[in-house]
């Protein structure tokens, strides 16, 4: 058991922040090699690459991201969890998958793949070069998606709309009243948009909008000539919904400069007996159309990603490696009955 901790630490010490995967991709795909799986890298960018690996003819796919976010966090453990970057967001569930799959494996059943991605903290570019390659023998009925869901599955999760506003102004002495100043137009419009209502999900709830960057201007006695803001909302509605509120608040010297991957609410196959929650973050699911229905299931608490106490139970990943087994297997069981 002690091994099982130690590889996931191990795993936690390769930093791999969005961009610089390459180096924890490598060591998946040697560990998923050792283990009996066909794998292959998949180039998305020069020095950047998806890991697939199967054992035969994939028909359960399971699925999370190589990527982490910054900063850097190192691994260590205690009596009851394994803490650092990545431990639950989503090296914990990349884990507890290999373990499920290998069980699978050593029990004679071999219709099952991994896909693990690049970018999904960014801009989902690993999945979308994914959905857009899949060839034969890549056939897959479902993909299990492995998020820190708290080791429930998952029903549904809002969607994202990233945006980024620019504004344009005349600089000029702030003395004289002159203008448009960039910043003060922006600004004008973020009240607006903060103040909209993004709409209301029956078990999703209402739209979020968080505006989480904002530059402009030179000095405090210069009128700004230009100023930006990116923002994301957390969508319950259509994206065409969601950009046509966006642009309604937007002013003469506001426009719209870039949009991101946006996307609506997603859902997800929950089995049978279970509850089938819903969360608010994204996934890369979305990207994966042709990857068959998703399922959306994970250890470790959302809570806890993105922190600098980030950490996942080691209860939660035993559990993880049993339901994830038992899940692909029924699975597999159901499509063989069809």
């Amino acid at each position: 058991m002690a091994s099982r901790w130690k590889t996931l630490q191990d795993w936690i010490a390769v930093p791999s922040i969005t961009g610089g995967e390459a180096d924890y991709g490598d060591l998946l795909g040697r560990f998923l090699s050792e283990r009996g799986f066909a794998v292959e890298r998949q180039e998305v960018a020069p020095g950047r690459f998806n890991v697939l690996a199967r054992a035969g003819l994939p028909q359960v796919v399971f699925c999370t991201h190589l990527d982490t976010v910054p900063p850097f966090v190192a691994p260590s453990e205690d009596r009851e969890f394994v803490h650092g970057r990545g431990s639950c967001d989503a090296k914990g569930p990349a884990l507890a998958m290999i373990e499920a799959a290998s069980t699978l494996l050593a029990n004679g059943e071999d219709r099952i793949g991994f896909l693990f991605t690049v970018g999904e903290e960014t801009d989902s570019l690993g999945a979308q070069i994914a959905n857009a390659r899949l060839a034969e023998p890549w056939r897959p009925a479902h993909t299990i998606v492995g998020e820190p869901t708290g080791n429930r599955f998952v029903g549904a999760h809002k969607g994202i709309f990233k945006a980024r506003l620019l504004a344009k102004g005349v600089a000029g002495h702030s003395s004289q009243g002159g203008g448009p100043s960039a910043i003060h137009e922006l600004v004008d419009c973020l009240s607006k948009l903060l103040r909209e209502d993004w709409g209301h999900h029956p078990s999703l709830g209402v739209g979020t909008l968080n505006v989480g960057e904002i530059a402009g201007g030179v000095a405090a006695n210069v009128i700004a000539d230009t100023a930006s803001a990116n923002l994301l909302l957390r969508a319950v509605e259509s994206p065409d919904t969601t950009e046509a509120k966006l642009r309604r608040n937007l002013s003469a010297h506001v426009h719209l400069d870039c949009l991101y991957k946006n996307y609506a609410p997603v859902e997800f196959h929950v089995p049978a007996g279970e509850a089938g929650g819903t969360v608010a973050f994204g996934t890369d699911a979305p990207h994966l159309r042709n990857w068959g229905t998703p399922l959306l299931y994970g250890p470790g608490r959302i809570e806890d990603a993105h922190t600098d106490h980030e950490c996942v139970s080691k209860r939660s990943l035993e559990e993880a490696i049993a339901t994830y087994a038992k899940t692909a297997a029924d699975l597999l069981a159901q499509g063989a009955r069809r």
